[in-house]
């Protein structure tokens, strides 16, 4: 099985006991707090009206690292400024979203095959998704 290549649906929470090296392994050490606050600030901006803060889960899929996403609430509209989608999605599915505008973003700024990779694997995953149509757009 390639890197990108996810199989069924099966995204786990990442157990306490791992989430230290979760960030690292997602958006490499040099990143770690710049992807989580833009993760952060992204999903500000894509749900004004729901978003709030709060604690976030890490997901991921036969133990590496795929997305971040917000266990305030269990839905969120997504309206904010930087995508033309306008929807609501489950806590899961906004949490995708903006874990993968995060990679987009960020691989501008600081080129890097990490977040190339890191953002590939979440995009075919995020394809298999039950929100994937809704995903796919808030993203193109």
């Amino acid at each position: 099985m390639s890197v990108f290549e996810t199989g069924p649906q099966s995204a786990a929470i990442v157990p306490d006991e791992r989430r230290l090296k979760f960030l690292p392994t997602l958006f490499g050490r040099s990143l770690l707090i710049i992807g989580e606050n833009a993760v952060y600030s992204l999903m500000e901006r894509l749900s004004p009206l729901d978003y709030r803060g709060g604690f976030w889960d890490f997901y991921e899929h036969q133990g590496t690292p795929l997305f971040l996403a917000p266990r305030s609430r269990s839905r969120f509209r997504i309206t904010g400024e930087i995508t033309g989608f306008q929807g609501e999605v489950s806590a899961e599915a906004a949490g995708i979203i903006a874990t993968l505008f995060a990679f987009s973003h960020l691989s501008f700024r600081y080129p890097s095959d990490h977040l190339s990779e890191a953002y590939g694997r979440l995009y075919v995953y995020s394809a298999e998704h039950a929100e994937a149509a809704q995903i796919i757009e808030a993203i193109d």
